[in-house]
């Protein structure tokens, strides 16, 4: 449409006069006369399309935050000024509101829309607060009434046509929700009932694999685009594919084929078959979007199996892509690999925040990736191609079986490299001479580098983790200086692989844990440990019946996927090393089948932690950082520890930085606000030094991202305090809101 118009320009001579020119045509009087006519048919042709799409446009006011990560743009960004640098150190407590519940975590964003928050609980209910006093409006149980689940949530979408329609989604388990936003009922006309299965409309069989969603969709005119949460472990996986539906009704509009099917752009980057047998490549960190252009901006998660991709031949486009889309059409307009067929579960765990940058006196529009290797890849949002220049640069084979990998990955610059991205004995902790000795003893039986060093039969070690680097909270813009501001993270694991085949007999509950191991460590731990970043499994067997769990196993729930393509063996297997039983069955070589893998030959052991003697990292501080890097001269601008250990802080170290979840929101008042770290503290920091201004302690964990919004002119500041979740702290149902104190 605006190369249309600019065509039209170029063809008519009348446009082709700059205001000089129509002045002297016309004299001084009738050039005001005809630039006022021109406004008025201007808005009698275009105003309607305006006003339409303002009554779309869920920020259209600067004044609250409603829609996730503050606007389309992704830029968690607000214009408030009321909290400053000069008394943000006055905030205080203006209310909590306690959702009465536990779970995994809260890691929502919440939203703000004339002056009623909206959120999600450990539980994923969906409530509606008063943004002034945090009192209840509504709540919703997706579960239905009496009935509990669990999983993650990280915020909701709000959608209305400028008339009484006002509507809230949201995701629950494998189901998005359709809710009158005034009263918290379902909307029975969208979807069946109110709710619309994640596995609709995928072009797939996915009936009996789990399909879900952590994160909102985005709503765009009458469009609802839905990404999703798959499996992308050996089994079968639902594929990741990106769908838009009707937000009326829920009828599917368009798809995107994330895994391109023949006669597909990309269908040559896999195997001849990777399109009917590979899975995920899936959106589950949200979407941005160019309004004015209708263009969606999306990062895609790595294709299944993450660990082997001997079945997936090639670069594999378009895992972990950024992407840019037709947002009307679904049609593919660029798209930008950050990972060349990736073996170590390092996803797009965000979409690109939408910005600019000046340069030799011209603006240039920008989408910034942030990767979980740390890495922000600047790209012009019209092209795709790197502002700043990437090099593919040469990185270790695969020694396994069967694998292909990559010979070369891409690198930006070295200032946009923000996180640790090598482990070996020059990046050893030096906490203290014992946690120094043990490290490098461990270190010699392990295969150490950089980011990109295969998984093997030894451990290997990975920096940072597969939870980044950066993670889905993504990365904030502020445009008063075109700066980024991004939180990572810098923390080793190791992990390892094994024969998906053991080769020996052994007893049925060995059996089980040998797929233990590889289906449920990831996420749970090891069952005698406490590694769990979902409900640690230690205690099942006082929390479930052995036939629940056989139902659990073919159904999946929440974030669990199906494992119904699992044989019976296996399923009794696990049940035998869950529940400690069949330590006296045995089970033959001969009659282990797999079922549920197919053909993969080696599978991971999962991800493991891996720490000194007094439980901190191994690598050296710091462990989490805070970074703003200015785009207009690609220089980091200031890096500093985010967070700290209380343990290390009482013995007098300086802040260390942790592991952190959540995104920063960056103020034009001059703060940035983050939870994330383990400190379990609430953050301010100056926009232009770095300086930690203002922190006040949570009782659990901000594992989040913030919102700010402004009520009869006062400033509110709200953050999650949920706790628990991959960092593994205490658990918390709270929501805090700070203001400054009431004159």
């Amino acid at each position: 449409m605006i190369r249309g118009r600019q065509r039209g320009r170029n063809a008519n001579p009348l446009w082709q006069m700059n205001r000089t020119d129509w002045r002297k045509s016309f004299g001084y009087t009738e050039f005001v006369a005809m630039r006022i006519w021109i406004s008025m048919v201007g808005l009698i042709v275009f105003g309607g399309t305006c006003l339409s799409q303002r009554a779309h446009d869920p920020k259209s006011s600067q004044r609250e935050w409603q829609i996730y990560h503050g606007d389309y743009s992704g830029t968690h960004y607000s214009e408030l000024t009321q909290i400053n640098r000069s008394n943000v150190t006055r905030l205080t407590v203006a209310w909590v509101w306690r959702a009465g519940e536990t779970g995994n975590t809260i890691e929502c964003n919440p939203i703000v829309v004339g002056g009623t928050i909206f959120l999600t609980t450990p539980r994923l209910h969906c409530v509606a607060l008063d943004g002034k006093t945090g009192t209840t409006r509504w709540r919703f149980n997706p579960w239905g009434e009496g009935r509990s689940g669990g999983g993650v949530n990280r915020g909701v979408a709000y959608w209305t046509d400028g008339t009484d329609d006002r509507r809230i989604y949201y995701s629950a388990g494998n189901y998005l929700f359709a809710l009158d936003a005034d009263t918290g009922r379902l909307i029975d006309s969208f979807g069946e009932g109110g709710r619309l299965d994640h596995r609709t409309g995928l072009d797939a069989d996915v009936f009996y694999l789990s399909v879900g969603s952590t994160t909102p969709p985005m709503i765009w005119k009458d469009l609802l685009i839905l990404g999703s949460s798959t499996g992308e472990g050996p089994g079968p996986c639902a594929p990741g594919h990106i769908r838009a539906f009707d937000v009326r009704t829920g009828e599917r509009k368009w798809i995107f084929h994330t895994i391109p099917r023949p006669g597909e752009f990309g269908y040559e980057t896999w195997g001849p078959n990777s399109w009917k047998e590979v899975g995920s490549a899936n959106v589950w960190g949200g979407f941005t979007l160019d309004a004015v252009r209708g263009i969606l901006f999306a990062g895609t998660g790595s294709p299944a199996y993450d660990k082997w991709g001997g079945n997936r031949p090639g670069d594999g486009l378009f895992g972990n892509c950024t992407l840019a889309l037709d947002a009307a059409t679904g049609k593919r307009i660029w798209h930008f690999q950050t990972v060349h067929h990736d073996l170590w579960d390092l996803d797009l765990p965000c979409p690109p925040v939408l910005g600019q940058l000046r340069r030799g006196g011209k603006v240039i529009e920008v989408a910034v990736q942030p990767t979980k290797m740390g890495f922000l890849f600047v790209l012009d949002r019209m092209t795709g191609e790197p502002v700043y220049p990437v090099r593919e640069l040469p990185v270790p084979a695969s020694k396994m079986p069967g694998e292909v990998s990559s010979p070369t990955q891409p690198y930006p610059p070295e200032a946009f490299r923000l996180a640790q991205i090598r482990m070996d004995e020059s990046n050893v902790t030096d906490l203290n001479p014992e946690a120094t000795r043990k490290v490098l003893a461990d270190m010699r039986e392990m295969a150490v580098g950089e980011v990109f060093l295969p998984p093997e039969y030894r451990k290997s070690v990975q920096l940072p983790q597969f939870n980044g680097g950066c993670e889905w909270g993504g990365a904030a813009f502020d445009p008063e200086s075109n700066t980024v501001i991004v939180n990572l993270s810098n923390e080793a694991e190791y992990t390892s692989m094994v024969p998906a085949k053991p080769k020996r007999r052994m007893g049925l509950n060995e059996y089980g844990r040998h797929w233990y191991r590889i289906l449920c460590s990831h996420c749970h731990g090891g069952k005698s440990s406490s590694e769990a970043t979902s409900p640690s499994l230690q205690d099942v067997a006082s929390r479930m019946t052995p036939e629940a769990l056989r139902e659990l196993l073919k159904t999946g729930r929440g974030q669990m996927p199906s494992f119904g393509a699992l044989g019976e063996l296996e399923r009794r297997a696990l049940e035998a090393f869950l529940f400690g039983t069949g330590k006296q069955e045995s089970v033959a070589v001969e009659d282990l089948k797999l079922t549920g893998i197919g053909s993969i030959p080696v599978l991971a052991t999962g991800h493991h932690n891996w720490r000194d003697p007094e439980g901190f990292p191994v690598n050296r501080r710091p462990w989490g950082t805070l970074n703003a890097v200015s785009l207009d001269d690609g220089k980091l601008r200031w890096q500093v520890p985010l967070g700290t250990y209380p343990k290390l802080e009482a013995r007098g170290e300086p802040p260390t930085g942790t592991f952190n979840i959540g995104g920063p929101v960056v103020t034009r008042g001059g703060l940035v606000f983050i939870g994330a770290a383990m400190d379990e503290r609430f953050h301010a920091y100056d926009k232009e030094t770095g300086e930690l201004l203002w922190e006040h302690q949570l009782e659990a964990g901000g594992y989040a991202t913030p919102a700010t919004y402004e009520i009869d002119g006062r400033q509110y500041v709200l953050i999650a305090a949920g706790g628990g979740g991959k960092p593994g702290t205490k658990r918390g149902d709270a929501y805090y809101c700070f203001a400054l104190p009431e004159e």
